[in-house]
């Protein structure tokens, strides 16, 4: 059998295969409500094979959403209509994960077809918070809030109150968005984080929100369940987040709680001129980063080929491949990488619906 659909375990969750489906945001949902449309697009990847499904950055608060559009977990309500996603992923043999997230100065936003644009708050925009009163700039003009150390306490709070919901609602796989320019990453990066106090300056005070946050997530959290994180482990920019720092990082994560990194990267500024963009360009870094923290890894970016993939968990680069592009283009993409693996248990990774149809034998 190919390393790709070997089990992957951590704590007491046990993956089916090494393939995970990235959060992917759908900008579909009304107040933070999940709806058919996710309940279909979540629940397709299950059916086409996935063993990890990760659902788009959800809200801890409202002011946290990138779009009025996005996933929320702010409210008790939100629970009934993300248990439903998780009751059926669990029904078709992956597991549920959920990415809490809250996008600082990113926030307030339209969506992708519609602009990308920061909104007016007479248009249902709002005011947006950050580490500092620093504009991301492009399309998002918005000079953001300074936060308040009473802000700070709050938001880490919010977040806690959604891992609680995130329980309720049967997931067993959580991750923290601590990537892609909003709010975690925005405390992180010297190039958002102009702060005179204990959550700015040095690197011990920028990662301080970081770690107070996954620390305190943890408590609530239970341990069988793994707790992970999205984390920009470069900036790719001079004066910015480097992957020396993130190796430190991690190691300090990992002390607090962290059971797996999801290795990302960038999108602090606008300017994206120097990222190396190509096929699987993330995976070195990650190897790096899961020999020198010693911590499991996941990664994304440019992964299309099954072979690619293959290679990139047997010579244990990383432990599992993130895929994002390549499962909308193709749900089934599971089933058909282990075809053309030559992986004879291909059929058993699709429900018996489709399986007896496919492979008749």
């Amino acid at each position: 059998m190919a390393s790709l659909f070997n089990e992957f375990r951590l704590k007491d969750v046990v993956l089916r295969n090494r393939i995970a489906v990235s959060p992917m945001c759908q900008y579909s949902s009304d107040n933070g409500f999940l709806n058919d449309w996710h309940f279909v697009h979540l629940g397709s990847r299950a059916v086409g094979g996935a063993g990890l499904v990760i659902v788009e950055a959800t809200a801890v608060s409202p002011e946290g959403r990138i779009s009025p559009a996005d996933s929320g977990i702010y409210l008790d309500e939100h629970v009934q209509p993300l248990a439903k996603v998780t009751r059926f992923l669990k029904q078709y043999g992956a597991v549920p994960g959920i990415q809490l997230a809250h996008a600082g100065r990113k926030a307030s936003a339209s969506k992708p077809w519609e602009g990308d644009h920061h909104i007016d708050s007479d248009m249902g925009g709002w005011d947006t918070i950050a580490p500092s009163a620093m504009a991301f700039g492009g399309n998002l003009p918005k000079v953001p809030r300074a936060m308040t150390l009473q802000d700070i306490s709050r938001i880490q709070e919010s977040f806690v109150d959604a891992a609680k919901r995130a329980l309720a609602a049967g997931f067993e796989w959580l991750e923290l968005h601590f990537a892609h320019g909003y709010l975690a990453h925005e405390f992180y990066s010297p190039l958002s984080n102009h702060r005179t106090d204990n959550y700015g300056g040095s690197f011990e005070n920028r990662t301080r929100f970081l770690l107070e946050t996954l620390a305190a997530v943890r408590q609530v959290w239970p341990d069988r369940f793994p707790l992970t994180a999205r984390l920009s482990v470069t900036d790719w920019i001079d004066g910015g987040v480097t992957v020396e720092e993130s190796v430190e990082l991690v190691c300090r994560l990992k002390s607090a709680g962290l059971d797996l990194l999801d290795v990302s990267q960038g999108f602090i500024t606008p300017d994206i001129s120097q990222v190396p963009w190509g096929p699987g360009f993330m995976i070195d870094v990650a190897s790096r980063i899961r020999r020198e923290a010693a911590v499991p890894t996941a990664v994304g970016w440019q992964i299309t080929d099954p072979h690619q993939a293959e290679a990139a968990v047997r010579d244990q680069h990383t432990d599992l491949v993130m895929l994002a592009r390549e499962l909308l283009r193709d749900p089934y993409w599971p089933y058909h990488a282990a075809i053309k693996l030559g992986d004879e248990n291909a059929a058993a990774l699709l429900p018996v619906q489709y399986a007896r149809a496919v492979n008749p034998r």
